[in-house]
């Protein structure tokens, strides 16, 4: 995730979807709020374009520990790599 600030103070994040091997931007999604429901169902699209990755890297933020996205990526045969 990037995040910045528009011109009124208001907050907003980037989702930025990357592929390790090719540096490929598979996705950038952009909105004041980004929750796992809405990475989940980006990660949904591109599964449905280039398949299901083996791991996702994933740095500690609040959207990639919560339960959500480790219960779909165990229901889809994911490993979930945290980075430090």
């Amino acid at each position: 995730f990037m995040s910045d600030a528009l011109w009124d103070g208001r907050r907003f994040r980037t989702f930025n979807v990357i592929d390790d091997f090719s540096r490929e931007a598979l996705a950038i999604d952009v909105d004041l709020n980004l929750p796992a429901t809405r990475v989940i169902r980006t990660l949904e699209r591109i599964a449905a374009w280039r398949g299901y990755p083996n791991k996702l890297r994933l740095d500690n933020g609040p959207e990639f520990v919560a339960l959500a996205l480790a219960e779909w990526a165990e229901r889809k045969g994911i490993a979930l790599d945290f980075i430090e």
